[in-house]
């Protein structure tokens, strides 16, 4: 797995104008219709807690503080923040980490006993463990660690998802004047973590992120895998890429609307695709989640889109895991927060 160490800029939250704050609300509304339980290690941070407070009063679900409760009460008073309604699990009790880690290993896990002893003394870990053995139904982190420390975690304590080899994180694109099957909406993918994907992974990246679509706005997933190149058009290495990926993901997850290799102008205008795609297609034309053949492409696209189109790009929940997680970004606003938690919470619905 190729994974970038540092934050890009396309996983951070962009909020450019109230059409992005429109679909803020309105993943918060969704939320409130399937409230989770949501972990919160780094209690340490004010924003932290003033998110979970908002998260709490807006009935997105309930806020997990896991941390030591001599942190959480400190942080509280800085910030001025009530922690009445929200549930608190003391990091420094070793009865209820045994019980936890008893329950976490009922099923076949990649740490020891001793391995869960000795890393739970890090809240995040001790998070995600505690979600692993179900009792939280997604975390939320990544406001003072780092992405690389994310992803190392939920690797060793949650795991991957069947069919998936690799995280990725998807953005949830508005763009003005673009008119596709969800309106002016879009998904693009892999836009944070893997620079140079094998078919394998570009596969991977497809599936989690076609789930996760389908989890957080309900949409029937149309994958597109991109490329210079339209049903044989061009050839080249990238190309036959490409073509693997699509036939691995299409044998791991045949239930998926799952097409290519296609030019993007075919894989969202039906009219273009009717010229150039000579075969049934249910993406062609049609698509609402792109996969890009590199991080490069991704990352230009954004930028594009954010640069000339005056569009937003929006998410921070990882897709792939087992169960949900959110990577945040150190530099995020407490709505902005908000926001990312009412993502992994819907996310918690797959």
């Amino acid at each position: 797995m190729k994974c970038a160490g540092a934050k890009t800029e396309t996983t951070i939250t962009e909020i450019t104008g109230r059409s992005v704050m429109t679909l803020i609300e309105e993943l918060i509304e969704k939320a409130k219709q399937s409230p989770k339980r949501v972990a919160l290690p780094e209690c340490e941070a004010e924003k932290t807690l003033l998110a979970a407070r908002q998260v709490l009063e807006s009935g997105i679900g309930t806020p997990v503080l896991v941390n030591d409760p001599a942190v959480i009460r400190e942080t509280a008073e800085r910030a001025g923040v009530s922690l009445e309604g929200m549930e608190i699990v003391d990091v420094t009790d070793e009865a209820k980490r045994d019980e936890i880690i008893a329950e976490y290993l009922k099923e076949e896990r990649m740490l020891s006993e001793k391995a869960c002893r000795r890393r739970m003394a890090k809240p995040m870990y001790y998070a995600m463990i505690l979600e692993a053995a179900g009792y939280a139904d997604c975390t939320f982190c990544g406001h003072t660690n780092t992405t690389g420390d994310v992803l190392l975690c939920a690797m060793d304590c949650i795991g991957m998802q069947p069919g998936v080899d690799v995280p990725s994180i998807f953005a949830l694109v508005e763009t003005p004047g673009f008119e596709g099957p969800e309106g002016n909406r879009i998904v693009f993918a892999d836009c944070g973590l893997n620079p140079e994907p094998g078919p394998e992974e570009l596969a991977s990246i497809a599936i989690a992120s076609a789930d996760n679509v389908k989890a957080l706005m309900g949409w029937e997933p149309k994958v597109a895998f991109l490329s210079f190149s339209t049903c044989g058009s061009g050839t080249a290495g990238s190309v036959d890429k490409i073509l693997e990926a699509i036939e691995i993901a299409k044998k791991r997850r045949p239930d998926l609307a799952i097409d290519g290799e296609f030019q993007l102008d075919t894989a969202i205008d039906p009219a273009v695709a009717a010229k150039k795609v000579n075969r049934p297609s249910d993406v062609a034309g049609r698509a609402n989640v792109l996969i890009f053949p590199e991080l490069n492409a991704a990352n230009i696209a954004v930028k594009l889109i954010q640069r000339f189109a005056k569009g937003a790009a929006y998410g921070h929940t990882l897709s792939g895991f087992a169960k949900p997680v959110a990577d945040s970004s150190r530099g995020a606003t407490v709505e902005e927060i908000v926001g990312d938690i009412a993502m992994v919470v819907l996310a918690a619905n797959k």
